[in-house]
């Protein structure tokens, strides 16, 4: 998430009432996460295991809970609770709008485009030329969508992350302050729910097209022209590369990449970075021809067993 302005490591300090380490005029432009920072960025971390990774990440401001050697060219913001406080940053540059209208007057919506009844828009959302918005449709603010692009009834694009810390009194939220980008030509399926980044964009590529009762997490990044079908459940930071194809009932794990033009099959648990180009299957995920071979091998125990007898 970038800010509106370059502010300074003690106007930010100021915000959030800690400590810093650095030039008081030290610039920062934005905060994201550890996986798409870059210079002039607030990163936060709270555990020691982390601490490593952020200070060596692209981030060249680190909101930590630890007074450590600051390494050259970045700065610290000296935090008791850095989850808590990148909470109040992402509440003040983004703070929650309040809307009493279907269409908020800050939309944005293109010559031809059609949105039928019921369907809420949010502000400052951008819609392009000649889509058409079912009934039902919730769009939260800030969405971005292109143009030719089709939603179906009572699909939701951005809602928060699925993003909590556990403490003693129980699950405390990660703000959510991103959006969701639609691509052009892309089509969405009746009853899905698109999830927007954290501080990043959520985004599904030009000429995809997702069936219905799929589910999209935080900061997901879908390729061009993908097939996802129905009841499909992709989690936060994901990355699926151009004309990807997932069969129904595929469930993913977070932080991993498919490849370009692989084909996921039916009820698949992706567990782990597969290469493009392959056919996929089973729990945990395997080419699908080893898998299929291994299946009809296990049909082969009981005789093998009598051979034994």
């Amino acid at each position: 998430m970038k800010f509106q302005k370059t502010h300074s490591l003690e106007e930010i300090a100021s915000i959030i009432d800690c400590e810093y380490v650095g030039d008081k005029k030290f610039p920062v432009t934005g905060m994201n996460e550890i996986h798409v920072v870059e210079s002039g960025d607030i990163v936060f971390v709270d555990h020691p295991k982390y601490y490593d990774k952020a200070l060596n990440s692209a981030a060249t401001i680190v909101l930590i809970n630890k007074n450590v050697a600051c390494p050259d060219g970045k700065a610290l913001l000296i935090s008791d609770d850095p989850f808590r406080d990148f909470n109040k940053l992402t509440n003040y540059f983004k703070p929650f709008q309040f809307s009493n209208v279907s269409i908020a007057t800050s939309a944005s919506i293109g010559e031809g485009t059609v949105i039928q009844p019921n369907t809420f828009i949010g502000n400052h959302v951008v819609i392009g030329k000649n889509c058409l918005i079912h009934s039902n449709v919730s769009i939260y603010d800030y969405t971005v969508i292109g143009d030719n692009v089709m939603i179906h009834a009572g699909t939701i694009l951005g809602a928060d992350a699925f993003y909590y810390k556990k403490r003693p009194e129980g699950y405390d939220q990660l703000l959510s302050g991103g959006r969701v980008v639609i691509k052009d030509n892309v089509g969405i399926g009746a009853l899905c729910t698109i999830d927007k980044g954290v501080t990043g964009d959520t985004t599904i590529g030009e000429g995809t097209k997702i069936d219905n009762q799929v589910h999209v997490g935080h900061d997901t990044v879908i390729g061009k022209k993908c097939l996802i079908a129905s009841q499909t459940g992709i989690a936060g930071c994901v990355i699926i590369e151009d004309e990807v194809t997932i069969w129904g009932q595929v469930g993913t794990t977070s932080g991993i990449t498919i490849g370009a033009k692989a084909v996921i099959l039916g009820q698949t648990g992706v567990t782990k970075s597969v290469e493009g180009g392959k056919s996929y299957f089973g729990t945990p995920i395997e080419e699908s021809r080893e898998k299929l071979k291994q299946l009809a091998n296990i049909k082969k125990i009981p005789e093998i067993l009598n051979k034994l007898k």
